[in-house]
């Protein structure tokens, strides 16, 4: 089994306006761009780590705004999605095959929150730890129901309870590995009330976070929450840009 089985591996830009997205992350996060055809743009930091299209008709006809996906990297596209309309979730995009990469599919969470699932071609997928600038190096869910998100991703993903941290008022953050054993690799909890769904976030490594964050408004972004310090000596921000689109940079 490959070690990057249970791991977020891709993560794409769904916007309804692709040039302006691609223009505003190459210059606030310094993404430069490779492209895989015609209609689709990857994110490049040393290697690619994304992509950028445009919005789906199906996806606004459900009120989808400009939102990034991030895709797991499973075993069995096919069985995972069958899993998740057993375990309550939701199943948006059945599986299909994308030449040369392998069989994707996206789903949600019994509480809302949406996710792809990939079956690369090779069977490895790609995943790089290091913390280098341009990567995704923390995944959050905020969700209405952290003990039954838990319950679910365990159950659909095999992840492992890694770590937990009291934030008093906020509940409990549990931090989650892709298998026990393993680093932890993102954190669920339970969503604020002004929050006004469930849903993923995703966190960009970034060498200087200030200067970051004054990129992001200069070019049309905004900065929601933050910076605020982490355990670690690290700082992070949530910010969306200028289609609606949340994201999240850490970094000192």
């Amino acid at each position: 089994m490959s070690e990057n089985i249970g791991r977020f591996t891709w993560y794409d830009l769904n916007t309804t306006d692709v040039a302006g997205g691609l223009d505003f992350y190459t210059k606030v996060i310094g993404w430069t761009l490779t492209p895989f055809n015609d209609d689709y743009q990857m994110f490049t930091a040393d290697a690619p780590i994304g992509g950028a299209m445009a919005l789906s008709a199906d996806a606004k006809a459900m009120g989808a705004p400009p939102n990034w996906l991030g895709y797991v990297c499973v075993e069995d596209a096919d069985a995972v999605v069958a899993k998740t309309a057993k375990l309550g979730g939701k199943v948006y995009v059945p599986g299909f095959d994308m030449p040369t990469v392998g069989r994707i599919a996206i789903v949600a969470d019994p509480q809302g929150a949406a996710f792809g699932v990939f079956q690369p071609e090779d069977g490895s997928g790609e995943f790089d730890a290091t913390e280098k600038p341009g990567t995704i190096v923390w995944r959050e869910l905020m969700t209405s129901d952290a003990d039954g998100a838990q319950s679910f991703y365990s159950a659909l993903l095999g992840w492992s309870l890694a770590d937990t941290l009291d934030m008093g008022p906020m509940g409990t953050y549990a931090m989650f590995a892709p298998r026990e054993g393993a680093n932890a690799m993102l954190g669920v909890m339970k969503k604020p009330d002004e929050v006004p769904v469930s849903a993923w976030t995703y966190y960009v490594h970034v060498e200087d976070l200030d200067a970051t964050l004054e990129r992001t408004k200069a070019n049309g972004g905004s900065v929601m929450n933050g910076p605020m310090e982490i355990p670690g000596g690290m700082r992070v921000a949530n910010c969306v840009d200028p289609q609606g689109a949340f994201f999240a940079v850490h970094g000192k």
